[in-house]
């Protein structure tokens, strides 16, 4: 949702820091992956250790790189295939820190009722199948833009949810886990209804390699 309405407002900030990025020699693909191992270091470092407003804080910084690299390639004259698929591999990297490093937080140090920690491990779970029913629809010709909860929508929900948690709001990351647990099952579906009602939705597809039907000669013999 935020993806595709937020990213005009920020790009007075974003411009900036990415044209000074490139003048100091740094490209799309570089800034990429410096965000996502950054990222992912500090959830996996300071979520478990208790540290939860500091990473909330962190993150939420090195995460906007994920705008800043895409306003890099635009600069430069577009992006590449290479890089955005660097770029969607790195926020896949990324999420499951963030979501994996909460969820063992959880079970280790919050040690909620267990049905928080199957929320945990539905947004987990959750975030990796919303970005892969895009990608597998639109590998297949489909077109498929938006939804309820987003890479945006997610990042904040989950780090303002472990923020407050850490400045001891009480139940902010079970508020947080719900909404998202909620929201990530309810994308997923909407992706999926989008895709079926996509005029190739059901158009037939190549049969897997290796099968006999793939090979025209073999099917000719029978």
């Amino acid at each position: 949702m935020l993806s595709s309405r937020g990213r005009r407002p920020v790009s007075v900030i974003v411009e900036p820091v990415a044209r000074g990025l490139l003048r100091v020699g740094l490209t799309p693909n570089m800034v990429t992956v410096i965000g996502a191992v950054v990222t992912a270091v500090i959830a996996v470092l300071l979520i478990p250790g208790g540290h939860l407003f500091w990473a909330a804080v962190v993150s939420g910084l090195f995460a906007a790189f994920d705008l800043v690299d895409g306003t890099m390639a635009r600069l430069r004259g577009g992006g590449t295939k290479f890089g955005a698929t660097l770029d969607a591999t790195c926020d896949r990297i990324t999420d499951g820190a963030l979501f994996a490093a909460i969820t063992w937080w959880l079970i280790f140090t919050y040690q909620p009722h267990p049905s928080l920690i199957v929320a945990s491990f539905v947004v987990l779970i959750g975030s990796q199948v919303i970005s892969y029913v895009k990608a597998r629809g639109e590998a297949s010709g489909f077109r498929i833009v938006g939804g309820l909860i987003e890479r945006p929508e997610r990042l904040i929900i989950g780090l303002v949810g472990i923020g407050l948690q850490g400045l001891g709001v009480p139940y902010a990351i079970d508020v947080a886990l719900w909404v998202l647990a909620a929201g990530s099952v309810y994308t997923v579906v909407q992706r999926l209804f989008m895709a079926s009602r996509n005029p190739e939705a059901l158009e037939h597809i190549a049969p897997p390699p290796g099968t006999r039907d793939s090979d025209p000669q073999e099917a000719n013999a029978r």
